[in-house]
């Protein structure tokens, strides 16, 4: 099961009054893992932005002026997302914005219903609680330090372990569970996708050097030296 995490960054809150995305980062999981595989493009909106609606790293309308319009770029944006779902914080927001320029530049529109909003799941699960990002965060214990500035990449590459709490904690969804439930997809493989950084060792000296001898008790080129 393919989804993108995805988020935008834009020049307001209204399409239909002229604002425009100057952002989009995705980020790609299979099977609740992700793959290391991402989209990220900054995008000229065409037009100035009004004071601090587009805080990325402190950037603003001169550096966007020299990256790609959405029609240059809309394109490679629906190849990478092909048909996947969509996660999303507050989802009809990014979605009306992407539906517009995707209108714009004569693309097929997206249904909303393909899009699964973790700002609704957050507030069925936690009702009366913050449910912002940053609020999730806090509760789950997700390093959100590097959020300084809002920024869409890193928003996405948050929002995916924010979203995998949210669906029962960080790892891919369990078989037995799918076969009792019904649920599932027949055919579907679960691939791990590659660990960031190697997990430390566990083992003591002690231990090591207590293996190691017992290694040199099974006689000639034993499986473990191989």
């Amino acid at each position: 099961m393919r989804e993108i995490v995805l988020d935008t960054e834009t020049t307001g809150f209204e399409p239909d009054s002229g604002d425009r995305i100057v952002e989009i980062g995705c980020v790609e999981l299979v099977n609740h893992i992700a793959t290391g595989n991402v989209y990220h493009q900054y995008i000229n909106p065409e037009r100035s932005m009004p004071q601090g609606a587009f805080e990325v790293h402190g950037l603003g309308d001169d550096f966007l002026k020299d990256f790609p319009v959405f029609k240059k770029v809309g394109q490679a944006f629906v190849d990478f997302i092909g048909d996947a779902k969509l996660v999303i914080h507050n989802a009809a927001f990014d979605m009306k914005f992407l539906n517009a320029e995707l209108d714009w530049v004569g693309l097929p529109r997206m249904p909303l219903d393909r899009a699964v909003d973790t700002l609704a799941i957050a507030r069925s699960k936690f009702p009366g609680s913050p449910a912002s990002l940053d609020a999730l965060c806090r509760r789950f214990g997700i390093d959100n330090a590097a959020r300084t500035k809002h920024g869409a990449l890193l928003d996405s590459e948050i929002l995916a372990e924010v979203y995998l709490e949210l669906i029962g904690g960080r790892q891919p969804t369990m078989s037995l569970v799918a076969s009792r439930t019904g649920g599932g997809h027949q055919g579907e493989t679960w691939k791990a996708g590659p660990r960031p950084a190697p997990l430390p060792s566990r083992l003591t000296e002690e231990e090591a050097a207590a293996h190691a001898d017992f290694v040199e008790t099974l006689g000639e080129n034993p499986l473990w030296r191989q």
